[in-house]
């Protein structure tokens, strides 16, 4: 799913090249609105809250969407709405005179009035990406419930919004905190120092233009510290970077640590060999 810097970058995108813009037509393929006509409104801005993307338009209109796991939203220039729009899993097409917005297989669409949006998103907590993030409420959330694992805390989009499983292993590592470990067993300061960390890389992340950890532009694909690398060797200790499941179901996720930088194996580790991930990379021995 994709986190909150990709929805940034989605919403960024969307905005540059529709806001301000009249939409000659709409084709809204889902069948609770597919008989809606934004045609004549103007795009007043898109926006991100969390990994929601809200398109607001004149006439207190807001496209609502999410994309989940496969989807994503592309601006392409207007002639080729047509041969873009065959294409079964595309969900949504909004056009200028000039740009064609695409929704392709997007996991939730509707439309909502902009006056009452917080009927999608008001359940979120502080989107960390917000300019006005509120960083005590967000510390508040986390560590309301002191028998949650800090991982489950932090994806839990109620608490803090724009956090997945990248920008949660990724700050985990950096503190050198088990994702396994109880909420109860750490400190506010522990909680808020990894909220802040993860704020750090996700705006780092908006600024590079890309999923980035360290903000090097010669790194491509193995940017990360843990995350994505199962099988291969920490780039601080040698160890090699292990994977196993958190949470409960529906909601469970797979974690990404280090067992010698980060206190242990997690409890859901079986102990076997585990390879890497893609055919490019070596397993470390």
């Amino acid at each position: 799913m994709p986190e909150g810097d990709a929805v940034w970058r989605t919403a960024r995108r969307l905005h540059q090249g529709l806001a301000g813009r009249l939409l000659e037509g709409s084709d809204l393929r889902v069948p609770a609105h597919a008989t809606a006509d934004l045609a004549g409104r103007r795009t007043l801005e898109v926006v991100p809250r969390g990994k929601h993307l809200l398109h607001r338009v004149e006439g207190d209109v807001t496209v609502h969407s999410h994309l989940r796991m496969e989807g994503s939203w592309r601006v392409h220039p207007v002639a080729r709405r047509h041969a873009l729009g065959r294409r079964h899993t595309v969900r949504a097409l909004l056009w200028t005179g000039t740009r064609v917005a695409v929704g392709d297989s997007l996991g939730m669409l509707d439309l909502v009035r902009t006056s009452e949006e917080h009927r999608v998103v008001g359940h979120l907590g502080p989107d960390l990406l917000d300019p006005g993030y509120d960083p005590v409420l967000a510390l508040a959330n986390v560590v309301s419930d002191l028998t949650r694992t800090i991982t489950e805390a932090c994806l839990d989009q109620r608490n803090v919004a724009g956090m997945g499983t990248i920008f949660t292993a990724e700050p985990l590592f950096l503190l050198g905190i088990n994702p396994w470990t109880r909420v109860g067993e750490l400190t506010e300061e522990q909680v808020g120092d990894l909220l802040t960390t993860a704020r750090r890389l996700l705006v780092l992340s908006c600024r590079a233009g890309r999923t980035t950890i360290t903000g090097r532009g010669d790194v491509n694909e193995d940017d990360a510290w843990v995350h994505g690398r199962v099988g291969l060797p920490c780039k601080r200790c040698g160890t090699t970077v292990r994977v196993a499941p958190i949470g409960v179901q529906p909601q469970q996720r797979v974690m990404f640590s280090c067992p010698t930088c980060q206190g242990g194996r997690a409890p859901t580790d079986d102990g076997r060999p585990q390879s890497p991930l893609g055919h490019r990379r070596e397993r470390s021995s």
